[in-house]
């Protein structure tokens, strides 16, 4: 897909599996498991789906995965598949690790950002040594001191790895990586959870990260009990989907199992799903 200055694509960093009941907080099972029906874990299925954006010679990757390296116990819990070294990830999606030079991470969880550094004997190495790694300064702070309900979701051990060899570039807010690529803010589901909007005479894709993690959480209040604030991201999700129904904006779905990508409408005082979008 082409946008403005940027020709977009995707790449499948694994899948792996989370506890339905957390994923839609307050719906009921009864009614989520019909969208999603659960494995003997009450797991449903997830992707981490990365997006990679080029435009003349800078290469920008979206989120970078849970990574690999974990212990037996973690993948059991997490049901991890298809993973697979990043740099691997990348090539078979045609671009070579080399060649990123920006990483922007939506925010610290493992699932978004441990895959920023792969096994280096009994330690860590950076994948991308040489590329600008763009986070919110609020999310790091988080997620350097994260409160007891989601300590388990940052690997500190991976992620101190980026501030020791000083590839950090911090944001305070709504900024622009180039013109027509914008990283919009949401707190909901964790301070300073940046998400890319691009935009140009063809279109505008908005990468959903957390704030809509499916299409099945475009539904007003299906939102995750992982949120910190989930009134809060509610509040935040409507006006964005209301706008990109109104502006037939591309969704860009990074944990859906099954749809990468559709456009929005609005039925009546509601917004819902609209044309998948081939990927």
């Amino acid at each position: 897909m082409r946008i403005g200055d940027w020709d977009l694509g995707a790449c499948l960093a694994g899948r792996f599996g989370l506890d339905g009941g957390a994923m839609f907080g307050v719906v009921p099972k009864a009614i989520w498991e019909r969208l999603l029906p659960p494995d003997d874990a009450n797991r449903i299925p997830m992707a981490m789906r990365l997006l990679i954006a080029r435009t003349g010679g800078r290469t920008v990757l979206v989120d970078v995965g849970a990574g690999t390296g974990y212990d037996e116990k973690t993948e059991r819990i997490y049901a991890f598949r298809e993973v697979v070294p990043l740099v691997d990830a990348l090539a078979a999606a045609g671009v070579q690790a080399r060649e990123i030079t920006d990483v922007v991470l939506t925010h610290l969880h493992f699932d978004h950002a441990a895959g920023v550094v792969e096994r280096n004997g009994n330690g860590w190495q950076l994948v991308f040594p040489g590329a600008i790694h763009h986070v919110q300064s609020s999310q790091w702070a988080h997620a350097l001191r994260p409160n007891p309900r989601d300590r388990a979701s940052y690997l500190l051990d991976r992620l101190e790895v980026m501030e020791r060899k000083d590839v950090l570039e911090f944001h305070d807010g709504q900024w622009s990586l180039h013109p027509g690529f914008d990283l919009l803010v949401f707190d909901g589901h964790s301070p300073g959870q940046q998400l890319p909007r691009i935009s140009g005479e063809e279109g505008t894709l908005f990468y959903c990260g957390d704030l809509v993690p499916t299409q099945h959480h475009i539904q007003t209040p299906y939102v995750m009990a992982y949120d910190l604030d989930p009134v809060r991201t509610m509040e935040e999700k409507v006006p964005l989907l209301e706008r990109a129904a109104d502006e037939d904006w591309v969704l860009f779905f990074e944990h859906d199992a099954e749809l990468p990508a559709c456009r929005v409408t609005r039925h009546g005082s509601r917004v819902q799903r609209g044309e998948p979008v081939a990927w």
